[in-house]
């Protein structure tokens, strides 16, 4: 018997990266997968590839996770399709990078409206469902949500990220008494185009940080998914408020001088 056999998870933002690892991993376990992402045409294609080995995937129209009705049409088409949901996987989301005196405003209220608010609308509109089948909800956070940074200026991740760790500890709270865990898991650098294109760009201070990792490498999306995975699984049964990190150590130790460069993989 697969892990998550015949359970209904609800995922955002598998049109690429984490979520379309997300997408892939869940349903190789048995989970009917949701889908949807603003980004429509690459989220059908996520949901070919999961057709193609075999697995049962639903995509919706272009999903903007900070429009409340399309949410709650999102999880409504959700619930008519397979009949309900079993796991809230609140992936997408967008940020902009930036100290605090050099970004407008504006940048603060896009990064948590893409990051924090898209979580609240999704659980909320998903909520009934989850406490009816006793189900589990993941959120995204980020080692950004745990430390400061002398190299990377993300004053709105950082506040993003650290708001939807909180959050997940106080719905974890609001759930138990309904039988349904909350956690999260906390990426750091992940090797995905989105990276590539900013943070391990040649003149950005962080493009040398896998050789400041302790397992000497970045992470990678099924890093961030076998994570998931475990959370949403029975094997996590007892296992609710937690904040699961996936950085290979980097948030655990001083930054240092690298004495060697690590292969990216």
């Amino acid at each position: 018997m697969k892990r998550l056999d015949g359970k209904v998870a609800l995922i955002s933002g598998t049109a690429r990266g984490q979520g379309r690892a997300a997408a892939l991993r869940f349903a190789a376990e048995g989970a009917l997968v949701v889908g949807g992402d603003v980004l429509h045409e690459e989220a059908v294609e996520t949901q070919r590839l999961i057709a193609r080995e075999g697995g049962t995937a639903l995509t919706s129209g272009p999903l903007d996770v900070t429009d409340e009705e399309a949410v709650r049409a999102w999880v409504e088409e959700a619930v008519d399709a397979f009949g309900g949901i079993d796991i809230v996987y609140a992936n997408a989301g967008a940020v902009r990078f930036g100290a605090i005196g050099s970004r407008p405003y504006e940048d603060l209220t896009f990064t948590m409206r893409a990051e924090l608010d898209s979580v609240r609308l999704t659980v909320r509109a998903a909520w009934p469902h989850v406490v009816h089948s006793r189900g589990c909800v993941l959120t995204v956070g980020s080692t950004a949500g745990l430390t400061g940074s002398l190299t990377n200026h993300r004053t709105a991740p950082s506040a993003s990220k650290g708001a939807v760790i909180a959050l997940t500890r106080q719905l974890a709270a609001e759930a138990a008494p309904h039988g349904v865990r909350v956690n999260c898991v906390s990426p750091g650098v992940i090797d995905i185009e989105g990276s590539r294109d900013n943070l391990l760009v040649d003149d950005h201070p962080l493009n040398d940080i896998s050789g400041h990792i302790p397992l000497e490498r970045l992470g990678r999306p099924d890093d961030v998914v076998e994570a998931a995975v475990f959370l949403a699984s029975d094997e996590a049964a007892c296992i609710t408020g937690a904040n699961l990190v996936v950085d290979g150590g980097w948030s655990t130790v001083l930054p240092g001088t690298p004495n060697r460069k690590a292969i990216r993989t």
